[in-house]
Order: C-alpha cells, then structure tokens, then sequence
C-alpha cells in the first residue's frame, strides 16, 4: 500500500467569539482505495497551515501509510526547521489521517490499536454552553440549561480584560461564578478559564476568590509560556491547576511535567502532534501522577480522535466538548458520535468509526478573516 494523494478541505465552523473562525480536515488517500482522514484546525493560521500541508505531501507520496512512527519523527527531525504551532498542527493532521486509515485497513476502532480500551466511556466536561449569557442571571440560566441536558461538569471564562486586574473586575467574575454555582448546587464540577488573561498577582487574587465555591480546577491562570512560573502559581493556589493547549509536544511538556505542582495537562490532538504524540505526552505525565484532559476547541474529527485516546490511556482525566458545536458536527458527519449523560464512547467502526461529509462541507464554506483584528484577544495586554 503506498500513498497516491492528500487533499485538504475547510469549512467555517460556528461562532466562538468571532465569525472568523475555521476548521481544516485532511484526507491521505492510497492505491487501494483506503483513505484516512484528520484535522489540523488552527484557529485563525489557515493559510499557513495549509502550505505546510502541501509541501509536507510532497514526502508523503509513495510512502508506506503504515510506517507512521517514521513519518511523524522524518515531519518533526528531518525537516531545517522544526516545532510550532503551523509545523506540528500540519504534521498532528497527517498523523490523524494515518491512524484511521490503518484502522480501517486492518478493519478495527483505532483504540484497539493502541491497545485496547481501559474505559468504557469517556467523561465529558461541557464548554460553549454560555455564548449568548452577559449578566450572572444569563449564565445561571444556561448553566442549568446544559445540567438539565446531561452534563455534570462545566467549564466557563468569568475573568477577561488586561493582565492586571482590578477589585471590580474580580468581583464580576465572581459574581458570575456565585450565580453558576447557587444554581445548579454544590455537586456540579465547575473549571474556569482564565485563558491566560491574568498577571501572576491578580490570577492569585482571583484563585482566593474562588474558593467557597468548589472549584474543581482553574485553566491557565497565567500565560502558559514560563513553565517555572506556572509552577510556582500552582504550589501557591488552593485549586489545582491545568495548563497545555499551547504547548506542542513531549519536549515542551517536559519542563511543565519537571515543576511537580501541575494537576492535569491539556495537550491539543490537532496541534500537538497527534495521537501518536498524545500518547507519548501522557505516559510521561502519568510518571508524575498527572491528569490528561484534551483541549479541544476545534472540529469532529478532533473530538473522535480525542476519545479514542482517551479510551486507552488509564490518566484521562475528562474529555473537553463545545456543546455549541455539536449540530454542526452532526451536520458533516457520516456517523454520530455517541453522547449519553455527561460520557461519549467513540462512533462504531474501524479507524475513528465516522468520517467527514464533502458534500455537507459545501453548506459552510470557510469564513475570511484578519489576523489580530479577528481574533477574540483584543483586550490581551
């Protein structure tokens, strides 16, 4: 079996913060017939990501789909230069689309190809639930809302603005903090993101904040560059802490991993090398008795992919899902992914058991955009 082909395809996903947002799906295709397919969606990176794809396929073709762990390192050690966000998301879509493909091949789920499964269904931790809510009393409602839906656990951004906080901005955030919590009751799991808005002082004044109100764990409290400082942050806060979207394989793990203090890490299937590296990130994380819980803010394919790891590793913590993206996955899917009372399994079949609609693509062609201007940061200072 070689590799005759690689196609890329792109649709505008629903609005989160901004109408500009994308997600790209990637197809390998073979001389048999069998084709596997990922996705690479890089917020806002489009263009960039694309041409790495593109002169990635230019190696692909006549390779041997099988030969996946040679790939991955010849994309990541053989190129002059390596790392990033545009380098590994184009090389976590090339993984992907491999993976399924073998799975289908070879005619089983791609967790049996990993090893089997540890679980038989997968935690769910809701976020998007909140996209139209302003005030405390729009959050409580759609918090109750998703609760009443079937999700336990919940995941939302009180806290925005410049780095340096201020008393009556913490006070709002908490405001809608209290209204969360007094509405769907004390047995709930609540994260919160303060997606790395805050200064190391005011991201400890809010952790203080928090406290009566049972946080489970607080996400990026500071900017997730300095794995020293983020470190320091999590021995000082009462809440354990999570960080890891933006960081994009073993090696940048690595020093996060050395600080003893991080309680789960959120490594990005689609930028973070893939499952292949996914694995790798995890074992090294469950060495220090740490979490894994998949970012995930991206399309379909992501999410089944996702599972299906989280399905093999014993420290999947709980799998991240926009509830406001779910019509549109059901719209370009060719098979559902199972959800049921806060858990999902992946959708039955060989390779990730679904695959992506071409034609229903059609219905949401890819959105322009303008970098910074676009982009839902613009208060990041």
């Amino acid at each position: 079996m070689k590799i005759t082909e690689i196609k890329t395809f792109h649709m505008s996903a629903t609005p989160h913060k901004s109408d500009a947002n994308n997600w790209l799906f990637l197809k390998i295709y073979t001389d048999t017939g069998i084709y596997g397919v990922g996705e690479g969606s890089l917020q806002y990176k489009d263009l960039g990501l694309t041409a790495e794809i593109e002169d990635f396929s230019k190696f692909l073709i006549g390779k041997d789909p099988f030969a996946i762990e040679f790939i991955w390192t010849s994309l990541y050690r053989r190129v002059t230069w390596t790392g990033g966000a545009v380098t590994m998301s184009a090389i976590s879509a090339i993984d992907l689309a491999l993976w399924d493909l073998k799975g289908k091949a070879l005619g089983v789920p791609v967790y049996e190809l990993l090893g089997g499964k540890v679980r038989d269904a997968v935690p769910l931790y809701a976020n998007g639930w909140f996209e139209n809510a302003v005030t405390p009393k729009d959050h409580a409602e759609a918090a109750v809302q998703t609760v009443q839906s079937g999700y336990p656990c919940l995941k939302f951004y009180p806290f925005k603005g410049q780095y340096v906080t201020t008393l009556e901005r913490i006070k709002k955030g908490v405001e809608l903090v209290k209204a969360v919590r007094d509405a769907i009751g004390p047995d709930i799991q609540i994260g919160i993101d303060v997606r790395a808005r805050l200064d190391f002082w005011s991201a400890l004044q809010v952790a203080e904040e928090l406290i009566p109100y049972k946080i489970s764990w607080i996400e990026e409290p500071i900017q997730f560059d300095n794995p020293k400082l983020m470190g320091e942050f999590a021995r000082k806060s009462r809440i354990p802490v999570s960080t890891g979207e933006q960081l994009y394989n073993r090696w940048d793990f690595q020093p996060l991993l050395d600080e003893k203090a991080i309680s789960i890490i959120q490594p990005d299937i689609c930028h973070a090398g893939g499952i292949s590296e996914l694995r790798k990130i995890a074992s090294a994380a469950e060495t220090q008795y740490v979490s894994v819980a998949p970012h995930n803010s991206n399309g379909p394919i992501s999410t089944a992919a996702s599972l299906h790891l989280d399905m093999n590793i014993p420290n999947c913590f709980k799998q991240e899902i926009f509830v406001s993206f779910l019509a549109r996955y059901e719209a370009i899917l060719t098979n559902q992914i199972p959800i049921h009372k806060g858990f999902a399994t992946p959708p039955v079949g060989p390779g990730w058991g679904t695959d992506i609609n071409e034609e229903a693509l059609k219905e949401f062609p890819p959105s322009d955009y303008t970098p910074v201007d676009s982009e839902p940061y613009t208060e990041f200072f």
